[in-house]
Protein backbone atom coordinates (compact mmCIF):
# COMPACT_ATOMS: atom_id res chain seq x y z
CA UNK A 1 0.00 0.00 0.00
CA UNK A 2 1.18 3.51 -0.76
CA UNK A 3 0.64 6.33 1.72
CA UNK A 4 2.04 9.57 3.11
CA UNK A 5 3.72 10.03 6.49
CA UNK A 6 1.64 12.63 8.33
CA UNK A 7 3.30 12.51 11.77
CA UNK A 8 6.22 10.90 13.58
CA UNK A 9 6.48 10.37 17.34
CA UNK A 10 9.16 8.42 19.22
CA UNK A 11 9.96 6.01 16.39
CA UNK A 12 6.35 5.54 15.28
CA UNK A 13 5.19 6.91 11.94
CA UNK A 14 1.55 7.59 11.16
CA UNK A 15 0.87 6.91 7.49
CA UNK A 16 -2.27 8.11 5.75
CA UNK A 17 -3.52 5.82 2.99
CA UNK A 18 -6.26 7.31 0.81
CA UNK A 19 -9.64 5.71 1.47
CA UNK A 20 -8.16 3.34 4.08
CA UNK A 21 -7.22 5.61 6.99
CA UNK A 22 -4.16 6.00 9.19
CA UNK A 23 -1.73 3.19 9.97
CA UNK A 24 0.70 3.21 12.91
CA UNK A 25 4.00 2.01 11.47
CA UNK A 26 7.60 1.31 12.38
CA UNK A 27 10.39 1.81 9.87
CA UNK A 28 12.22 -1.35 8.83
CA UNK A 29 15.83 -1.73 9.93
CA UNK A 30 17.11 -1.30 6.37
CA UNK A 31 16.61 2.46 6.68
CA UNK A 32 18.91 2.69 9.70
CA UNK A 33 21.46 0.53 7.89
CA UNK A 34 21.34 2.85 4.86
CA UNK A 35 21.41 5.96 7.09
CA UNK A 36 17.96 6.99 5.85
CA UNK A 37 15.32 8.48 8.11
CA UNK A 38 11.64 8.86 7.17
CA UNK A 39 10.27 12.37 7.68
CA UNK A 40 6.83 13.95 7.63
CA UNK A 41 5.67 14.37 4.04
CA UNK A 42 7.45 11.31 2.68
CA UNK A 43 5.48 9.12 0.31
CA UNK A 44 6.10 5.50 1.21
CA UNK A 45 5.12 1.87 0.74
CA UNK A 46 3.81 0.06 3.80
CA UNK A 47 3.26 -3.60 4.61
CA UNK A 48 0.10 -4.01 6.68
CA UNK A 49 0.51 -6.12 9.83
CA UNK A 50 -3.06 -5.79 11.11
CA UNK A 51 -5.93 -4.20 9.22
CA UNK A 52 -8.06 -4.32 12.34
CA UNK A 53 -5.42 -2.59 14.50
CA UNK A 54 -4.28 -0.38 11.62
CA UNK A 55 -0.59 -1.26 12.11
CA UNK A 56 2.18 -1.86 9.62
CA UNK A 57 5.81 -1.41 8.62
CA UNK A 58 7.31 1.14 6.24
CA UNK A 59 9.16 -0.95 3.65
CA UNK A 60 10.14 1.69 1.08
CA UNK A 61 10.53 5.47 0.84
CA UNK A 62 9.65 6.98 -2.52
CA UNK A 63 11.95 9.71 -3.97
CA UNK A 64 11.53 13.19 -2.41
CA UNK A 65 10.73 16.12 -4.68
CA UNK A 66 12.06 18.58 -2.10
CA UNK A 67 12.81 18.89 1.61
CA UNK A 68 12.36 21.78 4.04
CA UNK A 69 14.51 21.93 7.15
CA UNK A 70 12.40 24.41 9.13
CA UNK A 71 9.86 22.84 9.50
CA UNK A 72 11.26 19.43 8.59
CA UNK A 73 8.91 18.19 5.90
CA UNK A 74 9.23 16.79 2.38
CA UNK A 75 7.30 16.97 -0.89
CA UNK A 76 5.83 20.43 -0.33
CA UNK A 77 4.09 21.97 -3.36
CA UNK A 78 3.42 25.46 -1.99
CA UNK A 79 3.43 27.59 1.14
CA UNK A 80 0.57 29.55 2.66
CA UNK A 81 1.96 32.43 4.69
CA UNK A 82 -0.86 33.61 6.96
CA UNK A 83 -1.00 37.07 8.56
CA UNK A 84 -3.93 38.96 10.08
CA UNK A 85 -5.00 42.27 8.52
CA UNK A 86 -5.49 43.52 12.09
CA UNK A 87 -5.43 42.19 15.65
CA UNK A 88 -2.49 41.73 15.56
CA UNK A 89 -1.39 44.38 13.07
CA UNK A 90 0.71 43.12 10.16
CA UNK A 91 4.39 42.83 11.00
CA UNK A 92 5.68 43.67 7.52
CA UNK A 93 9.28 42.97 8.50
CA UNK A 94 8.38 39.43 9.55
CA UNK A 95 6.22 38.95 6.44
CA UNK A 96 9.14 39.89 4.20
CA UNK A 97 11.33 37.39 6.09
CA UNK A 98 8.82 34.63 5.39
CA UNK A 99 8.69 35.53 1.69
CA UNK A 100 12.49 35.59 1.47
CA UNK A 101 12.78 32.26 3.30
CA UNK A 102 10.32 30.55 0.96
CA UNK A 103 12.12 32.00 -2.09
CA UNK A 104 15.38 30.64 -0.68
CA UNK A 105 13.74 27.20 -0.42
CA UNK A 106 12.23 27.47 -3.91
CA UNK A 107 8.65 27.05 -2.63
CA UNK A 108 5.84 28.98 -4.41
CA UNK A 109 4.02 31.17 -1.88
CA UNK A 110 0.48 32.47 -1.42
CA UNK A 111 -0.02 35.20 1.19
CA UNK A 112 -3.29 34.81 3.11
CA UNK A 113 -4.41 37.98 4.88
CA UNK A 114 -6.97 36.81 7.44
CA UNK A 115 -9.47 38.86 9.49
CA UNK A 116 -10.29 41.04 6.48
CA UNK A 117 -13.59 41.91 8.20
CA UNK A 118 -11.61 44.07 10.67
CA UNK A 119 -10.22 46.53 8.10
CA UNK A 120 -11.66 49.19 5.78
CA UNK A 121 -11.65 48.90 2.00
CA UNK A 122 -8.86 51.52 1.92
CA UNK A 123 -6.65 49.48 4.28
CA UNK A 124 -7.34 46.33 2.25
CA UNK A 125 -6.43 48.13 -0.97
CA UNK A 126 -3.13 49.33 0.52
CA UNK A 127 -2.14 45.80 1.61
CA UNK A 128 -3.06 44.39 -1.81
CA UNK A 129 -1.19 47.12 -3.68
CA UNK A 130 2.08 46.57 -1.76
CA UNK A 131 2.29 42.81 -2.17
CA UNK A 132 0.65 42.31 -5.57
CA UNK A 133 3.10 44.88 -6.95
CA UNK A 134 5.88 42.72 -5.49
CA UNK A 135 4.59 39.83 -7.61
CA UNK A 136 2.91 37.84 -4.84
CA UNK A 137 -0.36 35.93 -5.10
CA UNK A 138 -2.56 37.09 -2.22
CA UNK A 139 -5.92 36.09 -0.80
CA UNK A 140 -8.07 37.85 1.78
CA UNK A 141 -10.02 35.62 4.18
CA UNK A 142 -12.29 35.87 7.19
CA UNK A 143 -13.02 32.85 9.36
CA UNK A 144 -15.91 34.85 10.83
CA UNK A 145 -17.76 35.39 7.53
CA UNK A 146 -15.91 32.56 5.70
CA UNK A 147 -14.92 35.00 2.95
CA UNK A 148 -12.22 33.48 0.75
CA UNK A 149 -12.39 30.01 2.31
CA UNK A 150 -13.84 28.26 -0.76
CA UNK A 151 -11.25 29.95 -2.99
CA UNK A 152 -8.55 28.82 -0.55
CA UNK A 153 -9.80 25.22 -0.79
CA UNK A 154 -9.38 25.42 -4.58
CA UNK A 155 -5.82 26.72 -4.19
CA UNK A 156 -5.01 23.80 -1.88
CA UNK A 157 -6.69 21.03 -3.90
CA UNK A 158 -4.43 18.10 -4.91
CA UNK A 159 -1.38 19.72 -3.32
CA UNK A 160 0.66 19.47 -0.12
CA UNK A 161 0.82 22.97 1.37
CA UNK A 162 2.78 24.15 4.37
CA UNK A 163 0.99 26.73 6.51
CA UNK A 164 3.18 29.24 8.35
CA UNK A 165 2.82 32.56 10.08
CA UNK A 166 2.98 34.21 13.51
CA UNK A 167 0.75 33.29 16.44
CA UNK A 168 -2.68 34.84 16.82
CA UNK A 169 -3.44 35.39 13.13
CA UNK A 170 -6.10 32.69 12.86
CA UNK A 171 -4.14 29.80 11.34
CA UNK A 172 -5.88 27.24 13.55
CA UNK A 173 -9.32 28.66 12.72
CA UNK A 174 -8.54 28.46 9.00
CA UNK A 175 -7.27 24.88 9.33
CA UNK A 176 -10.41 23.93 11.29
CA UNK A 177 -12.65 25.36 8.54
CA UNK A 178 -10.67 23.53 5.88
CA UNK A 179 -11.25 20.30 7.79
CA UNK A 180 -15.00 20.79 8.07
CA UNK A 181 -15.73 18.20 5.38
CA UNK A 182 -12.78 15.86 5.94
CA UNK A 183 -13.74 12.50 4.51
CA UNK A 184 -11.61 10.37 6.87
CA UNK A 185 -12.88 9.22 10.24
CA UNK A 186 -11.57 11.43 13.06
CA UNK A 187 -11.52 8.55 15.53
CA UNK A 188 -8.34 7.12 14.09
CA UNK A 189 -6.65 10.49 14.55
CA UNK A 190 -7.69 10.94 18.16
CA UNK A 191 -6.94 7.34 19.10
CA UNK A 192 -3.53 7.13 17.48
CA UNK A 193 -2.10 10.65 17.18
CA UNK A 194 -3.60 12.70 20.00
CA UNK A 195 -1.76 10.66 22.61
CA UNK A 196 1.39 12.37 21.39
CA UNK A 197 0.17 15.76 22.62
CA UNK A 198 2.59 15.76 25.56
CA UNK A 199 5.60 15.49 23.26
CA UNK A 200 7.58 18.36 21.76
CA UNK A 201 5.58 19.99 18.97
CA UNK A 202 6.53 18.58 15.57
CA UNK A 203 5.30 19.24 12.07
CA UNK A 204 2.08 17.40 11.32
CA UNK A 205 0.31 16.85 8.02
CA UNK A 206 -3.48 17.00 8.03
CA UNK A 207 -5.35 15.24 5.20
CA UNK A 208 -8.12 17.51 3.85
CA UNK A 209 -9.20 15.47 0.83
CA UNK A 210 -7.83 12.32 -0.80
CA UNK A 211 -4.82 14.03 -2.40
CA UNK A 212 -4.89 17.31 -0.46
CA UNK A 213 -2.72 17.86 2.61
CA UNK A 214 -1.74 20.81 4.77
CA UNK A 215 1.32 20.94 7.01
CA UNK A 216 0.46 22.46 10.37
CA UNK A 217 3.44 24.19 11.99
CA UNK A 218 3.95 26.14 15.23
CA UNK A 219 3.66 29.92 15.19
CA UNK A 220 6.77 32.02 14.63
CA UNK A 221 7.64 35.23 16.44
CA UNK A 222 10.81 35.73 14.43
CA UNK A 223 12.50 34.18 11.43
CA UNK A 224 16.18 34.23 10.66
CA UNK A 225 17.65 34.62 7.19
CA UNK A 226 21.21 35.08 8.47
CA UNK A 227 22.83 32.73 5.91
CA UNK A 228 22.12 35.38 3.25
CA UNK A 229 24.87 37.86 2.43
CA UNK A 230 23.63 41.46 2.48
CA UNK A 231 24.44 42.00 -1.21
CA UNK A 232 22.18 39.03 -2.10
CA UNK A 233 19.12 40.50 -0.39
CA UNK A 234 18.02 42.66 -3.35
CA UNK A 235 17.57 39.49 -5.43
CA UNK A 236 14.59 38.59 -3.22
CA UNK A 237 12.74 41.87 -3.92
CA UNK A 238 11.34 41.46 -7.45
CA UNK A 239 9.56 44.84 -7.21
CA UNK A 240 13.00 46.48 -7.14
CA UNK A 241 13.59 45.52 -10.78
CA UNK A 242 12.77 48.97 -12.15
CA UNK A 243 13.01 50.01 -15.78
CA UNK A 244 15.77 52.59 -15.26
CA UNK A 245 19.15 51.14 -14.34
CA UNK A 246 21.23 52.16 -11.35
CA UNK A 247 24.50 53.97 -12.05
CA UNK A 248 26.50 51.08 -10.57
CA UNK A 249 25.94 47.44 -11.59
CA UNK A 250 26.48 46.19 -8.02
CA UNK A 251 24.19 48.81 -6.45
CA UNK A 252 22.67 47.66 -3.15
CA UNK A 253 20.14 50.53 -3.19
CA UNK A 254 21.28 51.93 0.16
CA UNK A 255 23.67 54.91 -0.04
CA UNK A 256 24.88 54.67 -3.63
CA UNK A 257 24.41 57.75 -5.88
CA UNK A 258 22.08 57.69 -8.90
CA UNK A 259 20.15 54.71 -7.57
CA UNK A 260 17.09 53.90 -9.70
CA UNK A 261 15.39 52.03 -6.82
CA UNK A 262 15.64 54.99 -4.44
CA UNK A 263 14.30 57.23 -7.22
CA UNK A 264 11.38 54.81 -7.69
CA UNK A 265 10.66 54.99 -3.95
CA UNK A 266 10.60 58.80 -4.10
CA UNK A 267 8.22 58.75 -7.08
CA UNK A 268 5.92 56.18 -5.47
CA UNK A 269 6.64 53.34 -7.89
CA UNK A 270 8.08 51.28 -5.02
CA UNK A 271 6.30 51.25 -1.66
CA UNK A 272 8.23 53.30 0.91
CA UNK A 273 7.45 51.02 3.87
CA UNK A 274 8.64 47.96 1.98
CA UNK A 275 11.87 49.74 0.98
CA UNK A 276 12.49 50.77 4.61
CA UNK A 277 12.05 47.12 5.62
CA UNK A 278 14.65 46.21 3.01
CA UNK A 279 17.10 48.70 4.51
CA UNK A 280 16.54 47.26 8.02
CA UNK A 281 17.15 43.71 6.80
CA UNK A 282 20.22 44.82 4.81
CA UNK A 283 21.77 46.42 7.91
CA UNK A 284 20.94 43.34 9.99
CA UNK A 285 22.67 41.03 7.50
CA UNK A 286 25.60 43.42 7.17
CA UNK A 287 26.14 43.30 10.95
CA UNK A 288 25.70 39.51 11.23
CA UNK A 289 28.87 37.83 12.47
CA UNK A 290 29.72 34.78 10.37
CA UNK A 291 32.31 32.28 11.49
Amino acid sequence: MQGKIIKGIAGFYYVHVAESGIYECKAKGIFRKNNEKPIVGDDCIIEVISEEEKTGNISELLPRRNELLRPTVSNVDQALVVFACKSPDINYNLLDRFLIRMQMEGIPTIIVFNKVDLVSDEEKAYIAEVYERAGNKILFTSTKSQEGIEELKEILRNKTSTVAGPSGVGKSSIVNLLQSNVYMETGSISNKIERGKHTTRHSEIIPIEQSTYIVDTPGFSTLYISELMEEELKNFYPDFEVENRCRFDGCNHIKEPDCAVKAAVESGLINKDRYENYVLLFEELKNTKRY
